[in-house]
C-alpha cells in the first residue's frame, strides 16, 4: 500500500515558461491542483524557492506559502504540502504561526515541510545570510525545536544560540486544535534523520534512488530504535523527478525533447522516470518493498499536458492502493 502526490507547476523548474501572462500562469497551476483533487492523488506539492533552476532566469516562480494558502482554498480533498520549506527564509516561530493558520484554512489538510535550504545564489540575491553547512544545520536543528515548541506549548519558550522564544503564544495551533502534519526533507544521517525520528510525521529521502532509499531507511530505523520512536508511525516518501508517462515506449524521444534541451536522450533517461505506466510501475515496486509508502511525482509538462496527471492517476496509482 502506498499513497501518491504530485507537484503543481509553480514556475521554479521553468514549468510555466510557455505561458506569458502571470494570471494565466497562476490559473494553470490551480487547474492542475483541481484536477489532482478530483483524481486518485492524495496530495499536491510546491517548492520553496524564489529563482528558477537550473539557472536564475527572468521567469515566474510563485512564492511557496502564498500559493499554499490559496491552493488549500481552491481544493476540497487533497492534502497540500511543501517539499520543503526553507528554514533560512522565515523565522521558525513565524513559520509555525503561518503553518498553523494555513492548516485551519485547509480544514486540516496541510503538510508543513521544512529543510535546511541549499540554493546559495537565491539566498544571497534576497539578502539572506548564507552560512556553510555546519552552521546551517545547527540553525536547522534549533529551528525544528522552535517549531515543536510553538505547536506544543501554551506559551512557548526556547533559548538557543540562534533562536529565542519568550512566552510566544500560537493560537490556534491548527485545525481541530492539533498541529499540522510535519515533514522534514533531507537525508543527512547525523542531524536530519535524527530530527525526523524525534519530531516529524514524515520525511522525504533518496530522490527515487533505490540504493540511497535503502540506506536512509536503515539509518532512520536506528534513530527510531535509539529514541524509542515507532518507525512505522513515520511516513517515508521519495520523489520521482522528472517523470514523463508514455503511451508507447517508442515515443520517448519526442516526449522528452522539450524538457531535456541539449541533453542526449540516453543520458536523460538514466536520471529520469520515463516510460509507459507498466514500466514505471515496475520501477516503483522496489521502492515500496524497500519501505517507501509515499511517492511524489514531478511531471515537467503537466501545466500543458493534463493527460500526464490523468494517466498516472488512472493507470499507476490503482496498482498500489
Amino acid at each position: 500500500m502506498a499513497k501518491f502526490g504530485a507537484f503543481v507547476p509553480q514556475g521554479w523548474k521553468m514549468d510555466l515558461a510557455e505561458i506569458d501572462d502571470p494570471v494565466e500562469q497562476y490559473e494553470a497551476m490551480t487547474a492542475v491542483a483541481k484536477l489532482a483533487d478530483s483524481s486518485n492523488f492524495d496530495s499536491i506539492w510546491v517548492y520553496d524557492h524564489f529563482h528558477t533552476v537550473p539557472s536564475p532566469e527572468i521567469e515566474t516562480t510563485f512564492e511557496c506559502w502564498t500559493i499554499t494558502s490559496t491552493l488549500v482554498r481552491d481544493t476540497q480533498r487533497v492534502k497540500v504540502g511543501q517539499m520543503v520549506g526553507c528554514n533560512g527564509y522565515r523565522n521558525p516561530a513565524l513559520y509555525a504561526k503561518i503553518a498553523s493558520t494555513v492548516d485551519v484554512a485547509s480544514h486540516g489538510r496541510l503538510i508543513a515541510g521544512i529543510g535546511a535550504g541549499w540554493y546559495e545564489q537565491e539566498w544571497r540575491a534576497y539578502g539572506y545570510e548564507w552560512n556553510d553547512t555546519p552552521i546551517r544545520m545547527r540553525k536547522f536543528r534549533e529551528a525544528v525545536e522552535v517549531i515543536h515548541a510553538m505547536w506544543t506549548q501554551e506559551k512557548a519558550s526556547f533559548e538557543g544560540k540562534f533562536y529565542r522564544l519568550d512566552g510566544a503564544i500560537n493560537e490556534p495551533k491548527g485545525a481541530n486544535h492539533t498541529p499540522p502534519q510535519f515533514w522534514i526533507g533531507g537525508g543527512g544521517e547525523q542531524v536530519t534523520l535524527k530530527l525526523v525520528a524525534k519530531y516529524a510525521n514524515g520525511c522525504n529521502i533518496g530522490g527515487g534512488n533505490l540504493e540511497v532509499v535503502k540506506q536512509k531507511i536503515e539509518v532512520l530505523k536506528r534513530h527510531c530504535d535509539t529514541l524509542n520512536r515507532d518507525f512505522n508511525s513515520i511516513t517515508k516518501s521519495t520523489s520521482l523527478d522528472p517523470l514523463i508517462i508514455l503511451e508507447d515506449e517508442r515515443d520517448a524521444d519526442d516526449a522528452t525533447r522539450k524538457v531535456r534541451g541539449e541533453t542526449p536522450l540516453d543520458d536523460y533517461l538514466k536520471r529520469s522516470w520515463v516510460g509507459t505506466p507498466e514500466q514505471l510501475s515496475e520501477r516503483i515496486k522496489p521502492l515500496i518493498e524497500a519501505g517507501i509508502n509515499y511517492l511524489i511525482a514531478k511531471m515537467p509538462r503537466v501545466a500543458y499536458e493534463h493527460e500526464q496527471l490523468q494517466m498516472f492517476s488512472e493507470k499507476i496509482i490503482p496498482q498500489f492502493s
